[in-house]
Formats: C-alpha cells, sequence, structure tokens
C-alpha cells in the first residue's frame, strides 16, 4: 500500500524509512519512545529494563523496515513488537528468576520514581508531593493486574490506539478486549476509590 493509499501519517513516516530516511526514522522515535517506555515500565515493572527494551524496539523497527508493509496503522505494528519484547523478557526472568530478582533490587535502591515514564506535566508545588503519591499507587495498582489487563489499560492511556487496534497488538477478539479494559477499569477504580473519592489523598482509607 501506498502512501498516498494510506492515510496513517506514522505509515508514511515509515515507508521514508524504508527509503533510508534517517530523519524520518528519527521522527518516529522521538514520537513513541515515551509511550513504549510507558508500555514496556508497566509490564517489566523496572526502570532501567523498560529504556533498555524501548531502545531495542526501534532498533527491530530500523531492521525490521524492509519488511514492513503499512496495511494497518504504524502504532499497531510497533507496539506489537513492544509488547513481543516485554514477553519475552518476561519468559527470560522466569527462566532466571534469581538474576531478575538482583535487577529489582537494583532498581529499586536506585529509588527512581514511575513518574519517569509518564508524560511530563507541571504540577503546583503544594500538589507535587499528593501527585507522587498518588501516581505510586497507581503504578502499584497496575503492577498487581494480570498481563493483559495491565497492557490493554496501558495502551488505551496515550490514545495512540483503537480498542480494534489494542485487540491485534494483543492477539484477542475485539468483544474480549473491550472485556480486558473494563474488568482492569473497574479493578483500578476499586483500588483506587479511598484515594479518588474526593479528589483528595487520603492517608487512612475508610
Amino acid at each position: 500500500m501506498s502512501a498516498a493509499q494510506n492515510p496513517d501519517p506514522d505509515a508514511a513516516l515509515m515507508l521514508r524509512v524504508q527509503r533510508g530516511d534517517d530523519a524520518a526514522f528519527a521522527e518516529l522515535v522521538d514520537k513513541y519512545k515515551q509511550p513504549v517506555m510507558n508500555l514496556a515500565y508497566r509490564m517489566l515493572r523496572d526502570a532501567a529494563e523498560a529504556e533498555d527494551l524501548a531502545q531495542n524496539v526501534f532498533v527491530q523497527v530500523h531492521k525490521s523496515a524492509l519488511r514492513y508493509q503499512a496495511s494497518a496503522r504504524f502504532t499497531t505494528w510497533l507496539f506489537t513488537i513492544a509488547r513481543n519484547l516485554c514477553l519475552n523478557e518476561i519468559r527470560r526472568r522466569s527462566r532466571h528468576p534469581a538474576e531478575s530478582m538482583d535487577a529489582a533490587q537494583a532498581t529499586d535502591a536506585e529509588d527512581k520514581p514511575a513518574r519517569q515514564f509518564e508524560d511530563v506535566k507541571s504540577h503546583l508545588p503544594t500538589d507535587s508531593l499528593l501527585h507522587r503519591e498518588l501516581e505510586q499507587k497507581v503504578g502499584q495498582a497496575l503492577a498487581e493486574l494480570p498481563e493483559l489487563q495491565r497492557t490493554a489499560i496501558t495502551l488505551c492511556q496515550g490514545d495512540e490506539l483503537s480498542y480494534e487496534e489494542i485487540a491485534v497488538v494483543l492477539g484477542c477478539s475485539l468483544s474480549a478486549t473491550k472485556s480486558l479494559i473494563h474488568r482492569g477499569r473497574e479493578t483500578l477504580k476499586q483500588k483506587l476509590k479511598p484515594y479518588l473519592r474526593t479528589g483528595e489523598w487520603r492517608k487512612t482509607p475508610p
């Protein structure tokens, strides 16, 4: 499919990458490095691993440029690569649990908050501590979701993908994907209800 036939501007950029356009590739990296890191962090819960994996995703994108076909949106293809690499890392961890535990402890020791993988937003100084604490609670609640629910919710958050495209990334039917998102949101709502009920942080749930 040619760029003229495909209205997706990212697919058009990827077709330029096929022709050796490094500027087009850099544009895709700048646009999607953050969303890919967000997904990797939510799946792996490891800041250093998420950054490394995001780099590997774009290495894979570049290596696969000649095989790319603009038959679907670029983001669907990109996040499918990202999820597959995350699942490979999760499987690797299951085969080497001691090594994975050491890596997780090292990451915890660095005390890097999850917000480094969130979109940067300004907050009033008086709200910054509450915002950070709430982000940590959201991150903990997401981490407790089953992998498919967690991935579906993460892909929804950035608005890069439609439900249909998320279904492709997950390898699920559209109805199953909608159900995953609904169940995940309901679970998060219940877990975070004590903190969000009034829009204020509540130290002790009622």
